[in-house]
């Protein structure tokens, strides 16, 4: 239902010190600052805007609510991802975990204010696993001595490759149920796959994910009190005004509320995660 062009743009988040963030990403992740003010700077690998990050100094830090799980860097190549990874252990940052996938090879770290964050690069999709028919992401152990031997070409230093994206998101919402009747029955995104009784994830043209959804900061939990740290709102895609006008009444015929922002639409999920539908 919804159109198959349709990908995620840029992750919104507050954080508390800009400074501080700005100088994490840069370093550690290899981004750009596209420009900056007094509170806000725009981020990405020279191209569009990847990440916007916003400082409210006094912001909450909370847990066991709804908002962001994770955001997920998407890089061209393996060696791409080597370089990632090379940068990270070179500037000291602990990894939180790393995964083989099946569909995609993927580190995963938080950035200073405890945000989520994901860099992965994604295996041919003719070589993705499936069984019976039905896509089945896995979480093997990734040999991270392995892809370090993929280095080659730029340094470490290097920065972002300019063809990176924002490849996917990963939310916390209160209850699965309504997730998928929002994002799949609503907005019109594919089921990929079910992760036991406690995650799921839709994409659209027939990619692994572009959203993960999951229950694991609790089912029913709240949304995190207005101005928390984390997850402000993401960007969702779509390739034509006529894309975004068919989603739109979609959503009118629902009686979704959503608040027009420039060209695109502002909506919240029953999780209270607010998406920003836009045309690329």
């Amino acid at each position: 239902m919804i159109d198959p062009g349709t990908t995620i743009g840029s992750i919104h988040l507050t954080i508390a010190d800009l400074g501080r963030s700005v100088r994490f990403y840069e370093a550690h992740l290899g981004f750009t600052v596209h420009r900056r003010d007094d509170r806000t700077a725009w981020l990405g690998a020279g191209g569009p805007d990847l990440l916007v990050l916003t400082q409210c100094e006094s912001a909450p830090r909370v847990r066991g609510t709804t908002g962001l799980y994770h955001f997920a860097i998407l890089v061209p190549s393996r060696a791409d991802l080597a370089r990632s990874l090379g940068r990270l252990v070179n500037t000291d940052v602990v990894l939180q975990g790393a995964a083989d996938h099946g569909v995609s090879e993927a580190l995963y770290l938080a950035d200073l204010d405890g945000n989520g964050v994901e860099i992965y690069r994604d295996r041919p999709k003719t070589g993705w696993p499936y069984v019976g028919g039905h896509l089945r992401m896995g979480a093997d152990p990734l040999d991270l001595d392995d892809l370090l031997a993929e280095k080659s070409g730029a340094g470490d230093d290097a920065g972002l490759a300019a063809s990176t994206v924002i490849g996917h998101v990963h939310l916390h919402v209160r209850s699965l149920a309504d997730a998928e009747r929002f994002y799949v029955n609503l907005l019109g995104f594919d089921l990929m796959q079910r992760y036991g009784p406690s995650a799921l994830f839709v994409s659209a043209g027939g990619y692994h994910h572009h959203i993960g959804l999951n229950t694991w900061a609790g089912v029913g939990a709240p949304p995190p009190p207005p101005g928390a740290i984390g997850l402000r709102h993401f960007v969702v895609k779509m390739p034509s005004a006529p894309a975004l006008a068919a989603t739109s009444e979609r959503l009118r015929a629902a009686a979704i509320p959503a608040e027009s922002v420039g060209e695109g639409l502002l909506v919240h999920d029953p999780a209270d995660n607010a998406i920003l539908l836009s045309i690329a």
